[in-house]
């Protein structure tokens, strides 16, 4: 059984780099996360420098408000942290993401509980780090339902969850966790858990071997908790998952791949000016599939900036955000990204042609595919398309294009 150990104290940042220049501090993780990319990947390991600079850049708890020790950042921001980082290193991006959502449920459902403002405080001044455990035994990538039961205790709550997938759970100081509310609830009825690490222990149930995002280090865990009852979200999971969680899955997950497939897009942009140069100003015959990548990528970059646009403007309105009309935009804007940034790198793979599938050239493209290829993997595109299925075929359709 592999235990928990003490909190790693990690040195407060300085306090008025909250304040400083934001392009610059994301830029200067980008550059680090970018330098040790390929060796996170041969290896199949954290990406611990890009983080170490990370929180040197006090850049995890920036949506965490002014008040509680953050600097209040828009998911306009966070989403912008995630593109480049996901062009710098896939596995850096996605973690961070992970993290954002995490305290996004956190810092939009917390109802004046002061346990969780402290654990905020400290998310922003000791730069901690958070994983999310959603997925359990056999109910795969299924999010909302959930076996194991929150135990009460007297003060305290006790859980024991067989975790499919905990990603980075050994590196992060701390947990967000989806259990059952109550052994005789429904597996439906579900509340949100936030666990420090010594709060719990981890007991590896599952390795992580893949084909891309190898940096994540999403493996299998048996989790025991015991911790306070007041770090138990007041909110229905329900409502959390609906008001906050999808949307902001959704949406940095999808700046992410952005990121991916605006780095491959770039490779074939330089292959497209290098080969030109090198035959007199003649274009290379892939260089058709460069303008369809770009296209591509602009596609999906409009995709998440009109979503986020839908998002903002009913994100404090529970009915509207609620509504069967917006969730299924939000939850086909997840289907929609993966897929043209699949078709983005793909574009750049054939620009490149032979110098983008070698693993030794400077226009590879082989990193930026495996990594993308996750993307509509990551809650099955096909359990969405199903799920959404259901309740499309009731809904009218349009009968105008600006109606």
């Amino acid at each position: 059984m592999t235990t928990s150990q003490p909190m790693t104290t990690i040195q407060p940042r300085v306090v008025n780099a909250r304040f400083n220049d934001l392009a610059a501090r994301i830029h200067a993780a980008a550059t680090v996360a970018k330098a040790h990319a390929a060796n996170v990947d041969q290896e199949a390991r954290f990406p611990s420098e890009a983080f170490e600079e990370i929180r040197k850049q006090g850049l995890l708890g920036i949506q965490i408000p002014t008040l509680l020790e953050g600097e209040g950042a828009s998911l306009g921001t966070i989403l912008d942290v995630c593109y480049e980082l996901g062009q710098a290193c896939s596995s850096t991006g996605l973690i961070y993401a992970m993290h954002q959502i995490k305290l996004a449920c956190i810092v939009r459902h917390i109802s004046g509980n002061a346990t969780i403002e402290g654990i905020l405080r400290r998310v922003a001044v000791e730069q901690l780090l958070l994983a999310s455990s959603t997925t359990e035994g056999q109910g795969g990538g299924n999010v909302r339902s959930s076996e194991a039961p929150v135990v009460p205790d007297g003060d305290s709550i006790t859980l024991e969850r067989k975790a499919t997938v905990i990603s980075y759970a050994m590196e992060a100081d701390g947990i967000v966790t989806t259990a059952r509310r109550s052994a005789d609830a429904a597996a439906s009825d579900q509340v949100l858990v936030v666990l420090l690490k010594p709060d719990y222990t981890l007991e590896r149930l599952a390795i992580w071997d893949t084909l891309g995002m190898r940096g994540t280090h999403s493996e299998g865990f048996t989790l025991r908790a015991r911790a306070g009852a007041d770090q138990v979200l007041a909110d229905r999971y329900e409502k959390i998952h609906a008001n906050t969680m999808v949307p902001f899955a959704h949406l940095t997950w999808g700046a992410v791949w952005a990121g991916i497939a605006a780095a491959a897009t770039r490779k074939a942009q330089a292959f497209v000016r290098h080969a030109a140069r090198q035959a007199g100003g003649q274009m290379p015959p892939g260089a058709s599939q460069f303008t369809a990548a770009i296209s591509s990528l602009n596609a999906l970059r409009s995709l998440l900036s009109a979503s986020l646009r839908s998002y903002e403007t009913v994100m404090n309105d529970e009915k509207g955000i609620e509504s069967l009309e917006f969730q299924s935009m939000i939850t086909l804007t997840k289907v929609q990204a993966s897929e043209l940034a699949v078709a983005t790198v793909m574009s750049a793979l054939r620009a490149c042609g032979l110098s983008g599938y070698r693993n030794d050239t400077e226009f590879s493209i082989g990193i930026h595919l495996r990594d993308v290829l996750s993307s509509p993997l990551m809650i099955n595109n096909e359990r969405i398309l199903s799920n959404l299925a259901v309740t499309s075929i009731m809904t009218p359709l349009p009968v105008s294009i600006s109606g």
